[in-house]
C-alpha cells in the first residue's frame, strides 16, 4: 500500500514527460507546456501542507479513497481533453490527489511499524521510484510511439482503483485517529511556500539566464519570508523545528534538500548524452535510468541496518554521490568516448543512486524520531512538501547552471560546458548533505 502510493506519484511524472510533446502536436498549448509540471509540483505541494490537517477529521481510509478519486478524475480529464487548458485543470487534480497520497505513504510509515521497521518501509518507497523509472518512459514511449497518447493518462487512471483495492485490504479497520492539531492552518506559510515554487518553477521554463535568476531570487525570497513565519509566526506549517537547522528536524530536512538538490542533474543525461555521446533517445534514457536503479539497490540493501551501521552509510553516502558528480564532470563532457569510458558514465550515475539510497532511509527515519510529541503526523506529510520544493528549486538551479555555461547556445561545445559545470558544481550540494548528517548524528 505504501509502495504503491508512491508509484501512482512517480510512474505518472515518467509517462507524462514522456508523452508531452505528443500532447502538444496534437492539441496545441506549446506556450504552456511548462505549466504542465508547474501545476502538478503546485497542487502537490498543497495537497502534502494540508494532510495532517485533513488526516485527523476523516482518517487514514477516507483520505486515501478522496484523494484517489480527484486522482482518478484529473487523469480522465486529461485523457478526454480537447485543448491544453482543459489538460491543465486535469493536471492540477493529478497533482492535488497524487500529492495527497504521497503524503499519506509517509504518514502510514509512521503510523503502522515500529521504530526499528521505518528504514526498511521507506526503503519500498526508493523501490518504487526505481519500477517508475523503468516502466513510465517505456510505456509513454509505447502510447507515444503509436499515437496513443491519450491511453497512457487512461492506464495511469486505472492504478488508482487497483490502490483502492490495496488500501482496503490492507488498511487496519481499528486503526485510531490522530488528534486534532490545535493550532489554526497557516494559510499565509502555505500560500507563501506554493509562491516560492511557482516562482522557480516558472523561471526554469525559460531558455534565459536573467528569468532562471529572477525566478531563483523570487524562491530564495519566499523560502527566506517563510522560513521567519515558521519560526515567528503564530500559525505553523510545520513542526517546531523544522527550519532551524540547528535543531534535529531542521537538520534533517537540510539533508533532504540536499541530497534531492544533488540528483536533480539527472534531467540533463539524457540530453548530453545524445549531444556529446551520439547515443540514441531510448539508449540514452536507460542509461539514465540506472541512478534510480542505484537508488533502489542502495535503499534496499542498507534499509536493515543496525543503528551503528546506518549512522556510517549515512556517512558514506553523501560522499559517494560526490565522487560519481566529479567522474561525471570529468567524462561527460569528453565527446566520442569509447565503450569503456561508458560503461563509467554508467557506473557514475549507477553510483550517484546507490549513493543516496545508502543514507535516504536512515536520514527519512530521523524526521520521525526528531517530530515533537504530538507532531509525528505533521512532520511526515511535511516530507512530501519538502521532496517537491526540492525537485523546483534543484531543477531550476540545473537549468540556470546550464544556461550559463552555453547550453542554450546549442552545440557539441555548449553541452560539454554545461556538463562541466553542471556535474562540477553541483558537488557542493552533497557536501552541504555531508555536513548535515554530521549535526544529526551529533544530535543522535
Amino acid at each position: 500500500m505504501i509502495g504503491g502510493g508512491i508509484l501512482i506519484h512517480a510512474i505518472n511524472v515518467f509517462i507524462v514527460i514522456t508523452i508531452l510533446p505528443s500532447v502538444v502536436r496534437d492539441i496545441g498549448g506549446l506556450p504552456y507546456f511548462a505549466w504542465n509540471t508547474t501545476l502538478y509540483v503546485l497542487a502537490s505541494v498543497l495537497a502534502g501542507g494540508v494532510c495532517a490537517r485533513i488526516l485527523p477529521r476523516v482518517g487514514a481510509r477516507v483520505h486515501y479513497r478522496a484523494a484517489l478519486v480527484v486522482f482518478a478524475l484529473g487523469s480522465a480529464i486529461c485523457a478526454l481533453a480537447p485543448s491544453m487548458p482543459v489538460l491543465l485543470a486535469g493536471r492540477l487534480m493529478q497533482g492535488l490527489g497524487a500529492g495527497s497520497v504521497s503524503a499519506l505513504s509517509y504518514t502510514m510509515v509512521r503510523t503502522l511499524f515500529p521504530a526499528p521497521m521505518w528504514p526498511t518501509a521507506i526503503s519500498v518507497i526508493s523501490a518504487s521510484w526505481g519500477v517508475a523509472t523503468t516502466l513510465g518512459p517505456a510505456f509513454g514511449g509505447m502510447f507515444a510511439g503509436a499515437g496513443m497518447w491519450r491511453w497512457a493518462f487512461w492506464l495511469v487512471a486505472a492504478v488508482a482503483p487497483c490502490l483502492w483495492l490495496l488500501v482496503e485490504a490492507a488498511l487496519p479497520r481499528d486503526l485510531a485517529r490522530a488528534p486534532s492539531p490545535t493550532r489554526r492552518m497557516a494559510y499565509l506559510n502555505l500560500a507563501v511556500l506554493c509562491l516560492s515554487v511557482l516562482g522557480v518553477s516558472i523561471g526554469s521554463a525559460g531558455s534565459g539566464v536573467w528569468r532562471n535568476l529572477a525566478g531563483l531570487a523570487l524562491a530564495a525570497g519566499g523560502l527566506g519570508w517563510f522560513v521567519q513565519l515558521e519560526r515567528h509566526g503564530a500559525r505553523r506549517l510545520m513542526p517546531v523545528g523544522a527550519t532551524r537547522t540547528a535543531a534535529g528536524l531542521g537538520a534533517t530536512f537540510a539533508a533532504m534538500m540536499a541530497l534531492v538538490v544533488a540528483v536533480n542533474t539527472e534531467i540533463f543525461v539524457p540530453y548530453f548524452l545524445q549531444t556529446l555521446h551520439g547515443m540514441a533517445p531510448a539508449h540514452a534514457g536507460y542509461l539514465s535510468a540506472l541512478m534510480s536503479f542505484g537508488w533502489t539497490v542502495g535503499a534496499m540493501a542498507v534499509a536493515g541496518a543496525g543503528v551503528r551501521a546506518a549512522q556510517g552509510w549515512m556517512r558514506v553516502g553523501p560522499v559517494v554521490i560526490a565522487f560519481a558528480l566529479a567522474g561525471m564532470a570529468v567524462l561527460m563532457p569528453a565527446s566520442g568516448l569509447g565503450a569503456s569510458s561508458i560503461g563509467g558514465l554508467g557506473l557514475c550515475l549507477f553510483a550517484q543512486g546507490l549513493g543516496i539510497g545508502m543514507c535516504w532511509p536512515h536520514i527519512c527515519a530521523g524526521v520521525f524520531g526528531f517530530a515533537p510529541v504530538g507532531e509525528q503526523d505533521l512532520a511526515a506529510a511535511s516530507m512530501t512538501m519538502v521532496i517537491m520544493v526540492s525537485n523546483a528549486l534543484g531543477s531550476a538551479l540545473a537549468g540556470m547552471v546550464s544556461n550559463m555555461a552555453g547550453l542554450a547556445d546549442g552545440g557539441i561545445a555548449g553541452a560539454g560546458a554545461a556538463a562541466s559545470l553542471l556535474f562540477g558544481g553541483f558537488i557542493l550540494a552533497p557536501v552541504g548533505a555531508f555536513m548535515a548528517v554530521r549535526r544529526i548524528l551529533a544530535l543522535q
